[in-house]
Parts: C-alpha cells; structure tokens; sequence
C-alpha cells in the first residue's frame, strides 16, 4: 500500500479522527462525546444525553447518520432520512436500530440541538487549505440548510448552501458575526495544524461545525477530502475562485 493510500485509507475513519483531535487542549472542548456503537453505550449515552447520533466510522454525504432519542414518553425513536421509527422498549427499539446498521461500523456521538434558519436545522463547513507558500489559511465559510423533514445538512441529501453572513446575520448582531467567523475561521486552521502534524500528507480539509443555543461551536466532522463545488453554489464567486486557486495548486 502506497504512503497516499494508506492515509487516505485511515482518514476515512471518523474514530481515527476523533481520537486524534480530543488529544489537543485548544479544540477538545468542542468535540462532542464520541464513542463505539454497542447496545450498552447507546443505553449509558441516551440516558445522559437524550439524543445522540448514531454515524458510520466511514461515510459520506450524510449517508447512514441516524437521529437517536430517548423520549419523555418512556420509549425511544430513530430517524434516518424523513423515517422515524418509535418503539416503547429498549430492547426492541436497539433490535430495529442495527437491522439499519447492519454490520459495518458505528459511532455514537453526543446529539447537538443546532440552531435553525425557517425551522430547519443548520452547520457551518468552514474549508482550511495549505496555501501556495505553505500556510494553513481558512478559505472558505459557507452555510448549509438542512433539507425540510431531514436531520442531516449535506448538499448531496438535500441541504441548502447559503451565504454565512446571510445565514448568522437572521440570528446574530453585525459584530457577533464578525467574532463568530473569526472563531471559525481560528478554529479551522487549528484543527488543520494538529491534524497535518500527525498526517502530513493532506493539503485541504472541511470541518462540519454546528452551534448550540449558546452559540457553542461543536466539530461535528472533519473531512480530509472535502467537496470544493458547494461554494460553487453561492452568487459571489470570489470564494469559490480562491478555493480553487489553492486546491490546483496543491495538485
């Protein structure tokens, strides 16, 4: 196995990534709690948290990410797509959870109630790139709308990219804007720099960050090979024009 595929390989991994972020001080604190799916972590992390998110440890696009909760009701419901499931026991609800999970690999992660734009739910993909003369440099914030009915905000599910001003500014002051993408955009070089240290051979990565209520910033997911056409997507090219400007130049 070459050097390249060997890391392209192991960076698919959402536990590999994990475990390598929640090592550094200065970004552990908003990695949610991340864990191996088994019937009695799913029960300890449901009962803490209410509502988790069950992921594929490989997976793209949002495929296979599952909204797990833990009713007032007593029972427990899992949505994947726009089909929610209920059931009244936990025994029976995990049964119906792995006939969906099959037997590929699984994380739960700590559920984040993230803010909405017209009731849905919305992230942050905040794209990092080495530049030309090799320095990490956030190059791109782009919002992203979850799909009516959906839990997952990718564009290939059905999301929504949005300019990020437009996006924060229904929520937020001019000058919490402004103090929000400066975290985001610290954030995102600081994630690339840890991760490059370990991995040397990427020059890109998209980090997935959605907000609490507080305005809490949460890496939902760091992707070592992120899609640079979504900022495609946005009227004013000049993001978009640099994206690709350093992902040719990293060729």
């Amino acid at each position: 196995m070459t050097v390249k595929r060997k890391l392209r390989t192991t960076l698919m991994s959402k536990w590999t990534k994990t475990k390598l972020l929640v090592v550094h001080n200065d970004v552990k604190s908003v990695i949610p709690d991340t864990r191996k799916l088994s019937k009695s972590t799913l029960k300890s992390m449901l009962s803490a948290y209410k509502m988790v998110y069950v992921k594929p440890d490989v997976g793209t696009f949002g495929n296979g990410v599952i909204r797990v909760e833990k009713l007032e009701s007593g029972g427990y419901s899992h949505q994947l797509g726009t089909k929610v499931n209920i059931k009244k026991d936990f025994d029976s609800f995990y049964e119906s959870l792995i006939k969906l999970t099959g037997s590929r690999s699984y994380l739960i992660q700590k559920g984040i109630h993230l803010m909405k734009y017209n009731h849905r739910r919305f992230d942050v993909r905040v794209m990092v790139q080495l530049s030309p003369k090799g320095i990490w440099e956030t190059t791109g914030l782009i919002g992203r709308v979850a799909h009516p009915g959906k839990i997952v905000t990718n564009y290939h599910s059905g999301g929504k990219p949005m300019d990020v001003h437009r996006l924060l500014g229904t929520h937020l002051s001019q000058n919490q804007m402004t103090k929000t993408i400066g975290t985001l955009e610290r954030l995102g070089v600081k994630v690339a720099r840890h991760m490059h240290a370990k991995y040397p051979g990427f020059r890109q990565l998209g980090l997935d960050i959605g907000f609490d209520r507080t305005w809490t910033p949460w890496i939902l997911e760091v992707n070592t090979n992120p899609d640079p056409y979504i900022f495609n997507q946005l009227s004013d090219k000049r993001m978009y024009r640099k994206v690709m400007k350093y992902r040719r130049a990293s060729l």
